[in-house]
């Protein structure tokens, strides 16, 4: 099953393993188990760490296995065979098990820790889903970390009679005793949030004092994607004591597809680019504080004071200068199904994604400047487009408006609520609409839906602290400075127009440069 560059690879990323991992199988009748037992002794092959073994017991109905580290499990478990995207999650397993690859740091581990136990969890997934290995690999990390905490991967396409019966419609669907408790891309916050409301926290635990106090800095960036990231390396560059704090490295560009307009690379897609992004930053001496969101900021206007970030959880730092580069999020339409299939036929980025769709079948929601545009845009590339706008006409220019009409590809739908995204399980197949004039439910078979309904900066927190538009974009100056002294801010955040990754990436440096211009005056 696996080709020796594979092989090969796997060599040496497993050559650090400390103890033994044994890839354990249960006895399996179902002919797809010589598939399973082929790869996991391909993969054990590659160290003298890792061994399989064949348990004893009833025989499993589709092949199934778990994982042992230094004699025992771990509550890891796979069943399915993790092929496809999932194969990953089958080696950061091995690795995470060992205590390699990339892990949270302390305090989101202490969380972990928290946890009330024991902890069942089953996440049901489709090896074609590209959202679900994040998923898979996080509540993994869990389980190695916790010590009380099983977690059970089940390949969906051996279990399509019990998904209906629990009313699955999207995956990654996290299950604790048949009740979803988490679908769709992996917010970590979010998830450890979820786990504390769904399993408590130890009361021996709460009582315990802690240490919140992150320390003392010349500049923290607030958001780990483009400009965050460019915001960073430039203030850590010019000598600053920097921090870089946000929800998930990377950011939006973890959901970007292909990339294709970063000047001087040919092509690239999101997740290579974020981890470019987090390798770069750590040639530098940056604290690095992930999966952290920011509840409020403190800021002081004597003189010379400093600045104190407050994180969700408890957390503090302390700072003279913040680089707010949160970035934005594409408004989403809020209906069922448009998580389950981001990224695979949800889309909000024509220039970004709009190629992966020629010659098919698209709608656009949004009768505003930004949704009409798109369907200018894409009626070059898509074989046919249907525009749906709630009200009874579109919003956009009259210019627009007549452009858009006089293309032959494209249709428009007025007075249209939608109502859910269909799909197959790995992609978009429909979208389903109410018709507002006579609430007649209608049906429309598609390849891809474009979200235009607007960008939603992710200000919130600095609202009542910096001045912002109507629109919640940061008002900043020609250097990213805010209104607030020591405050600044870069990319999709705020006024700047264009929200492209290489804008965002200049705005970061000039940002960190007039950071430290400013310190240097004042």
């Amino acid at each position: 099953m696996l080709d020796n560059n594979i092989l090969e690879q796997l060599n040496s990323v497993f050559a650090k393993l400390e103890k033994n991992v044994v890839l354990a199988y249960k006895p399996c009748t179902h002919s797809d188990q010589k598939n399973l037992v082929e790869m996991l002794e391909q993969v054990a092959s590659t160290s003298t760490k890792i061994n399989t073994f064949l348990t004893t017991g009833p025989s499993a109905p589709f092949p199934e296995f778990h994982v042992e580290y230094d004699g025992r499990p771990n509550g890891i478990c796979f069943k399915g065979i993790p092929s496809g995207h999932e194969f990953t999650s089958l080696i950061l397993a091995i690795l995470n098990s060992d205590g390699k690859g990339k892990l949270p740091d302390e305090a989101v581990q202490a969380k972990i820790k928290s946890l009330k136990g024991p902890i069942e969890i089953t996440t049901y997934v489709s090896l074609s889903c590209e959202n679900c290995p994040d998923v898979i690999q996080t509540l993994n990390q869990m389980a190695v970390i916790h010590g009380n905490f099983k977690h059970t991967m089940i390949d969906g396409a051996y279990k399509q009679e019990e998904i209906q019966a629990l009313g699955i419609q999207g995956v990654p669907s996290v299950m604790v005793n048949n009740k979803m408790i988490y679908s769709g891309r992996l917010n970590m916050i979010d998830l450890i949030n979820t786990l504390e409301k769904t399993f408590g926290i130890e009361s021996h635990l709460e009582a315990q004092p802690k240490n919140f106090d992150l320390g003392i800095y010349d500049v923290i960036v607030l958001g780990g994607g483009p400009a965050g990231s460019s915001a960073a390396i430039y203030s850590a560059r010019k000598g600053l004591k920097t921090a870089i704090l946000a929800e998930r490295f990377g950011g939006q560009v973890q959901d970007t597809k292909g990339i294709e307009n970063l000047i001087g690379v040919k092509y690239t897609e999101g997740p290579q680019l974020a981890a470019q992004l987090a390798g770069h930053i750590s040639e530098y001496p940056i604290k690095t504080l992930e999966f952290r969101r920011v509840a409020k900021i403190e800021n002081n206007i004597e003189k010379d004071a400093l600045k104190t970030i407050y994180i969700e959880g408890g957390e503090f730092i302390k700072t003279k200068a913040i680089i707010v580069a949160t970035g934005a999020k594409w408004r989403e339409l809020g209906i069922p199904g448009e998580k389950e299939y981001i990224g695979r036929g949800v889309a909000f980025c024509p220039h970004c994604d709009g190629p992966y769709y020629k010659g098919k079948k698209i709608a656009v929601v949004g009768g505003g400047n930004s949704g009409v545009e798109a369907a200018i845009d894409l009626a070059g590339i898509v074989k046919e487009i249907v525009l749906f706008e709630f009200m009874d006409t579109l919003k956009a220019d009259k210019v627009l408006v007549d452009k858009l009409k006089s293309l032959p590809n494209v249709s428009i739908v007025t007075n249209a609520r939608t109502a859910q995204v269909l799909g197959d399980g790995g992609k978009v197949i429909g979208l389903e609409y109410e018709n507002r004039k006579t609430n007649e439910m209608m049906k429309v078979d598609l390849d891809g839906i474009f979200v235009q309904i607007g960008l939603l900066p992710n200000s919130s927190f600095v609202k009542d602290l910096v001045e912002t538009t109507k629109f919640g974009e940061i008002v900043i100056d020609n250097k990213g400075r805010t209104n607030v002294q020591g405050i600044y801010a870069a990319g999709d955040v705020t006024t700047v127009p264009y929200k492209q990754i290489i804008i965002a990436m200049g705005e970061g440096a000039k940002s960190a440069l007039a950071a430290f211009e400013d310190q240097m005056l004042f």
